[in-house]
């Protein structure tokens, strides 16, 4: 308990060095990348996302699509089946810390049990034996955390590789790749075929996704971000609307 507690006031710290920290990032970037007064205010350096957004789009094209799609014709589907469990088991430790810190009890200790049953009863999680004994799979990272203590969304930011963001989160992202428990694994080459093996599957899941924004979108950059941004915020706010003493997201 004391643990935890110290948890939660290190994190107010935190958040407390975020929100300036963005604030003084979005006050910089908003000068440098003014748009005009048409600017979208989730959006105003809309530009350069749309220019990273191209740039992504082609390295996809080229590199991990193709890719993902010999994997997913290769590999059959009950090995895909037990990756993607094994690599969802090990966000669920990250996820009860960050249920602890956002003071959702239930979140961390369902996760913490789940992540437990999984890895020791359920060969290192390939096995997803905690959905069969009705155990929910919850995901929180450390952007919700800091948007839990206050730390504004921020700008929509389009990241290299990664792909859509918001400032806070990506604020957060060297944190979220230091709790990363593959990048703690020793053996530089089970790491790299690890990440590689994730990349894969992340991304083959992602192929019809893919194919539905390509038909249903006129904009594509524009129906992504507005997708991504409000469920961001539904994340965040575990689907409620937000207290009236919260400003609206225009930093």
């Amino acid at each position: 308990m004391n643990r935890v507690i110290g948890w939660q006031f290190a994190i107010k710290k935190v958040a407390e060095r975020a929100r300036l920290l963005t604030g003084i990032l979005g006050i910089a970037l908003l000068t440098g990348c003014a748009t005009g007064p048409n600017a979208n205010p989730k959006d105003p350096w809309e530009p350069y996302n749309r220019d990273m957004t191209k740039f992504n789009e082609a390295v996809d094209g080229a590199v991990l699509k193709p890719a993902a799609t010999a994997y997913k014709t290769v590999t059959p589907a009950v090995v895909r089946t037990g990756l993607s469990n094994f690599f969802g088991n090990l966000t669920q430790l990250w996820t009860a810390l960050n249920g602890a810190l956002q003071l959702k009890g239930e979140v961390a200790a369902v996760s913490l049990v789940r992540f437990n049953v999984n890895f020791f009863l359920g060969f290192g999680g390939v096995l997803d034996l905690a959905s069969e004994i009705h155990l929910e799979r919850y995901r929180e990272d450390f952007g919700q955390t800091l948007g839990r203590w206050g730390v504004p969304t921020g700008p929509y930011f389009v990241l290299p590789i990664y792909g859509p963001s918001t400032l806070r989160d990506s604020l957060a992202f060297g944190v979220e790749s230091q709790a990363d428990l593959v990048g703690q694994l020793n053996d530089g080459t089970v790491r790299g075929a690890l990440y590689v093996l994730r990349a894969l599957e992340l991304r083959a899941n992602l192929l019809r996704a893919g194919d539905v924004l390509d038909e249903a979108a006129l904009d594509k950059y524009t129906f992504a971000r507005d997708v991504f941004l409000q469920r961001r915020e539904s994340q965040v706010f575990d689907g409620l609307e937000r207290e009236s003493k919260e400003e609206p997201v225009d930093e």
